[in-house]
């Protein structure tokens, strides 16, 4: 059965690549520093750094735009790139890693993550389908 997982794995990576797939960067708050004096104060800066996830395709979720509702996209993410970075930077799952991010940096612009699911063989997930929507504040 881990077989038929990893082919699954391996085959939605090749068909990610084969449906245009491309590489985005994924908007995680950076590893804590040591303090300095301004930090003290509370007046610390966020930091942030951006992992790429490759391949991803993804395409508008909702045709139609209204009024104050931001327009929302569909991702599918290779499970293999979301392993390896749960792995490398020692989150405990995906959806903890989807929960903490501030969003997907696509094409210059930040689009939070709405939700975060994944599709399985075998108990093991093969790719990740994330619902994104860009801010309010651009909606207007």
């Amino acid at each position: 059965m881990g077989n038929l997982s990893v082919a699954a794995a391996r085959t939605a990576d090749v068909l990610l690549r084969a449906m245009g797939g491309r590489t985005v960067m994924l908007r995680t708050p950076a590893p804590a520093v040591p303090a300095d004096v301004t930090e003290q104060l509370g007046i610390a800066t966020p930091l942030f750094q951006d992992l790429p996830l490759a391949p991803v395709v993804y395409r508008k979720a909702r045709a139609t735009v209204t009024e104050s509702k931001a327009a929302k996209w569909e991702m599918l993410v290779s499970a293999t790139t979301v392993e390896d970075v749960v792995g490398s930077l020692a989150y405990a799952s995906a959806s903890v890693l989807f929960a903490a991010a501030f969003g997907v940096l696509c094409d210059g612009e930040l689009l939070e993550i709405v939700s975060a699911t994944q599709e399985q063989v075998f108990g093991r997930p093969y790719v990740y389908r994330l619902v994104l929507r860009a801010p309010l504040a651009q909606v207007v």
